[in-house]
C-alpha cells in the first residue's frame, strides 16, 4: 500500500506525510498550531522539520496562503514550529 505524499511549502518538495509536519488554523483564528497527531480538521500546511524549509516557508508567506489565511504572524508560526522541533518527539 503507498503512503500518502505531501509538498513542503517551504522547499516544495514532495515527501511521504509521516515525515512532515503539519500546520492548521485555530480555530476562529489567524494563529497557526502545530498538528503533530496530523489529525485535526480541515486544511493543513505541510513543512519538513528542517529549519531550512521553515525559514523559506515563513519568508514566502506560503504557510498562510496554504491554509487560505491572512494575517498570519510570522513570529507566531516560527514559534509553533520551534514547539515541535524542539520537543524531540519527530512528527507522527
Amino acid at each position: 500500500m503507498d503512503r500518502p505524499v505531501r509538498t513542503c511549502v517551504g522547499c516544495r518538495q514532495r515527501s511521504e506525510k509521516f515525515r512532515l509536519i503539519r500546520l492548521v488554523r485555530r480555530s476562529g483564528t489567524c494563529e497557526v498550531a502545530a498538528d503533530p497527531r496530523q489529525t485535526a480538521p480541515g486544511r493543513g500546511a505541510y513543512v519538513h522539520p528542517d529549519p531550512a524549509c521553515h525559514e523559506l516557508a515563513i519568508r514566502r508567506r506560503a504557510i498562510g496562503r496554504a491554509l487560505r489565511l491572512e494575517g498570519v504572524d510570522p513570529r507566531q508560526v516560527a514559534d509553533a514550529l520551534r514547539s515541535v522541533t524542539t520537543s524531540g518527539s519527530p512528527p507522527a
